[in-house]
């Protein structure tokens, strides 16, 4: 009697232990390519049409100063993958392009090589959530490696639609080839962002399928959806019913591409037919869904307006990009948080959001931002930092030579590694980034000056250095 009343005890606090476990949360990732800040009806925009972000936005929690770890895409794509900076991995620029390369005329350093592959080595954010009895997919631009024994198999992920080592697709409607040439020491190359389709096939389209299809088969379980669009990368092609729409439409005070915001709009259209299969599979009070982007927009595409810069420089419009995070039951609807974020951030979070352990070794520079979902106005952060050893090229108005950026409380300092000048900006009163403060604020500056000093040595990052060639221009 006594063994049978153990096991029968055994049993009641069994079952009451797994009924006290609490399900893991499913992810829902979507990163949108070169969306800049002010490209979406909630962040501003009178032009574009994104009725589904901007739903999502009240019903979840937008983030007024959000960064991206680059101001292109895969030294950002690193930091959300490793919750690291990408100074601190050496993939500072966009692979496998050397920046000088690209630039004709002489310049004044030698940027600095960078890594062309995500070292497997490094924890990915799809390992981590492995380990947890997540199921992860990846669907869309990868572009964290140029070889392929680093494509996302190799890094966590279960499944991979449509990732490689490009930056964009050749096409974005079937066949989705394309052809490039990255120098003249490296020959033609032809690649496929997916091998199959129908006639007539929309990539973004395509891949909002994938993801439904996805979430279809893993209902049952806890799961990483890793929706990495193309869109709205270059080239610029969309839907012609929708182009057509845009042209008949009156411009908007800042924005007016026609292309581009048929491409914004498929792209808010996939967020609602994620958010409507969500609804549909009965799981959306238990999926968190993030949607940001991973630099701004491109200068000669779309209008940053207030902000100065673009992709490609680290200006506001360079790196502040939207954050929208719906968390049902804990992220209070429509609210608004204006502490400043940043990529390497979502690593940490998403443990914590899947009810796992932390793992600092490997977020180093990542920070918990689940205090602010619940509402809470600070983290404890001293500094957001940036570096980039490189050259953008002439393919972004206003590209970025070589430089270090901190944001610390509402004061911004860029020094530039060419000749070591100082811009301050006031980004509570200057949000335009239209006052240089260095010259009449020297004690602010140093001051900022010493942070980046001390961050670049504990980050061990890389320097451009001095080119003898150099002869600066008459004029110069």
């Amino acid at each position: 009697m006594k063994r049978v009343l153990v096991l029968f005890l055994s049993f009641v606090l069994l079952s009451f232990a797994k009924a006290a476990e609490k399900p893991r949360l499913n992810i829902v990732f979507i990163l949108i390519d070169d969306m800049g800040w002010t490209d979406l009806g909630c962040y501003g925009s009178d032009y574009y049409e994104t009725p589904n972000v901007d739903r999502l936005a009240r019903q979840g929690m937008k983030f007024t100063d959000a960064y991206a770890a680059g101001c292109v895409c895969s030294p950002t794509r690193v930091s959300i993958l490793t919750g690291k900076y990408p100074a601190r991995l050496h993939i500072t620029h966009a692979i496998p392009i050397q920046g000088a390369e690209r630039i004709k005329q002489p310049l004044p350093l030698i940027e600095a090589i960078y890594r062309k592959n995500l070292p497997l080595e490094e924890v990915t954010i799809a390992e981590a959530l492995k380990d947890g009895g997540y199921v992860s997919a990846t669907m869309g631009k990868w572009h964290v490696c140029w070889e392929k024994e680093f494509y996302p198999q190799a890094q966590g992920f279960d499944i991979n639609v449509g990732g490689n080592n490009m930056g964009n697709p050749g096409n974005y409607f079937f066949p989705y080839n394309g052809a490039w040439r990255m120098t003249k020491k490296h020959p033609l190359t032809r690649w496929n962002t997916l091998p199959d389709g129908q006639k007539g096939e929309y990539l973004t389209d395509r891949l909002t399928d994938e993801a439904l299809a996805f979430m279809d088969r893993h209902k049952e379980r806890p799961f990483f959806l890793y929706l990495s669009h193309y869109a709205v990368h270059t080239p610029l092609q969309a839907h012609k019913k929708k182009t057509e729409k845009y042209r008949k439409k009156a411009a908007g005070k800042h924005h007016n591409n026609p292309v581009y915001a048929a491409m914004v709009e498929s792209v808010d259209e996939s967020v609602g037919r994620i958010m409507l299969k969500l609804d549909k599979l009965g799981i959306a009070d238990k999926t968190v869904v993030i949607f940001t982007s991973d630099n701004g927009g491109h200068g000669r595409i779309t209008s940053h307006h207030p902000l100065r810069g673009n992709k490609g420089n680290f200006y506001e419009g360079g790196i502040r990009v939207p954050l929208i995070v719906r968390w049902p039951g804990v992220v209070k609807p429509g609210s608004q948080c204006k502490v400043p974020v940043i990529s390497t951030d979502f690593f940490p979070t998403i443990l914590e959001i899947a009810d796992l352990q932390p793992r600092p070794e490997c977020h180093v520079d990542g920070v918990n931002i689940v205090s602010l979902l619940k509402g809470e106005d600070r983290l404890k952060r001293d500094a957001l930092y940036w570096h980039y050893p490189n050259y953008i090229g002439a393919g972004h108005p206003g590209g970025a030579r070589p430089c270090s950026v901190v944001r610390k409380g509402k004061w911004k300092l860029i020094e530039s590694l060419e000749d070591n000048r100082l811009e301050l900006f006031n980004l509570r009163e200057d949000l335009g980034e239209k006052n240089d403060l260095a010259a009449i604020m020297p004690e602010k500056a140093g001051w900022l000056k010493k942070h980046l000093d001390d961050w670049r040595k504990v980050a061990g990052v890389q320097m451009p250095r001095i080119n003898p060639d150099f002869k600066p221009s008459k004029n110069e």
